[in-house]
């Protein structure tokens, strides 16, 4: 039987390409904000975050990004049928909504006397109301 040369540097290898695979995006939304969408083909349409991919950093946004989806039946009585849904579109292509205003603005974190961390709108210098 011949002997394996190379079984240690292949541990290695995939040890670190799982590793990649772990990590995640950092991302300035939450699930529930309210964003608007800064590029793209739905350029300046608002909605509320529904769900967030911290792996691939994406996020799903009500109302943006609407792709059909054609659902075979799976039981004899359902129907088969197309659907519309939201696609995931990057957190990047995204801006948080100052409340104070209404418009686009960029956070930024603060912690306060008590230690806990909330987000500044830099436009208007308010605290961004966590969904959570």
């Amino acid at each position: 039987m011949r002997a394996l040369r190379f079984r240690s540097k292949e541990r290695l290898k995939n040890s670190v390409r799982h590793a990649k695979n772990v990590e995640r995006v950092k991302f300035r939304v939450v699930k529930g904000d309210t964003v608007r969408v800064m590029r793209g083909e739905d350029k300046g349409k608002e909605g509320k975050i529904l769900r967030v991919y911290p792996k691939t950093g994406r996020i799903v946004v009500d109302g943006v990004n609407i792709v059909k989806r054609h659902r075979k039946a799976r039981r004899a009585e359902e129907q088969s049928a197309i659907i519309d849904f939201a696609a995931p579109i990057h957190a990047s292509n995204v801006m948080l909504l100052d409340p104070k205003s209404g418009e686009p603005t960029r956070s930024r974190a603060r912690i306060d006397e008590d230690g806990t961390k909330e987000r500044i709108s830099v436009k208007s210098g308010d605290a961004i109301a966590s969904a959570r």
